[in-house]
């Protein structure tokens, strides 16, 4: 991976949405929200406010699109998203002079994960490290071991997801890589996919230990503190995990992440949170994410 390519792409707007400021989102209504607050950038434990920002519809493979996104807290307003239909258009397929069969695409969509197989960011989402079943809820996150704002939303956003909608059968939580603010997040990255090809289990214990300590980190030790934790936590072998982030191993996992960021336009503001309700898009958020943007985008507030 080219991580100057990505960020030329990206342009500079990533490191200094990380950095600061507050959540942002987009979809087809608009909403305020209140975002989750960092110690490290002055936020503490407390919340600031996110706010949503309107875009175009995302059409369905039904032919309709329709995404509502209510704000709620923060002392912000609400507002409800305006509906979108079509008629879909079928085809029967016809067989030329050559033998070949034309007719119309048939949608990806599964009944297990509706729309949400649609959607250029949930590409190859089923090989990505997920808390809970797919069938409700789908919360698809894309985010950097090295972000600041992303350990916040690890800190004070996720563990009410895990409570409050994955625990309780409601959602799935999905996890990309998305190394695109300090350097030391990409060799980061490249080892919580060599760490996810042996144990699932494992990926999300060496992700929370990027976000809980990250001050710790830099480009000089981020492989021997790897290979340390990974010793002393985990069954794994760590030198092998290691070896294999230095020499990219699973960098075709890390390129899908990118990939699909870029092919969504999501741009390079981390933690990005691209939230679908029942298996329709509602909203992507960017920046402070809290919980309770969250909840009111997918009607459980």
């Amino acid at each position: 991976m080219d991580r100057r390519r990505l960020l030329a792409l990206l342009g500079a707007g990533g490191l200094a949405g990380c950095l600061g400021g507050g959540g942002t989102g987009s979809g087809d209504g608009t909403g305020g929200g209140d975002g989750a607050g960092d110690d490290s950038s002055g936020g503490g434990d407390g919340e600031t406010t996110g706010a949503v920002t309107p875009t175009a519809g995302t059409a369905n493979a039904d032919g309709s699109g329709a995404a509502t996104t209510a704000g709620e807290g923060s002392g912000e307003g609400s507002s409800t998203g305006g509906d979108s239909t079509g008629e879909g258009s079928t085809g029967e397929g016809s067989t030329g002079e050559s033998g070949t069969t034309t007719g119309t695409q048939t949608p990806t969509a599964t009944p297990e994960l509706g729309a949400v197989a649609d959607h250029p960011a949930a590409t190859g989402i089923r090989d990505q490290p997920r808390k809970g079943s797919f069938g409700g809820h789908v919360i698809l996150t894309f985010e950097d071991p090295s972000c600041v704002r992303c350990a916040a939303f690890e800190k004070n956003t996720a563990p009410k997801i895990e409570s409050k909608l994955v625990d309780t059968g409601k959602a799935a939580f999905v996890f990309r890589n998305y190394p695109v603010v300090y350097p030391w997040g990409e060799p980061a990255t490249q080892a919580l996919e060599a760490t996810y090809a042996r144990d699932e289990d494992a990926v999300w214990e060496l992700a929370d230990h990027y976000f809980t300590t990250r001050g710790q980190f830099s480009m000089d030790n981020v492989y021997s503190r790897t290979q340390s934790f990974l010793d002393s936590e985990t069954d794994l072998d760590a030198e092998a995990v290691v070896d294999d982030a230095r020499n990219e191993a699973y960098d075709d996992a890390v390129q899908a992440d990118i990939d699909a960021a870029e092919a969504a336009e999501l741009g390079a503001t981390t933690p990005i949170v691209v939230l679908f309700r029942d298996g329709e898009f509602a909203t992507t958020a960017t920046g402070s994410v809290s919980y309770t943007l969250i909840a009111n985008a997918l009607g459980e507030a």
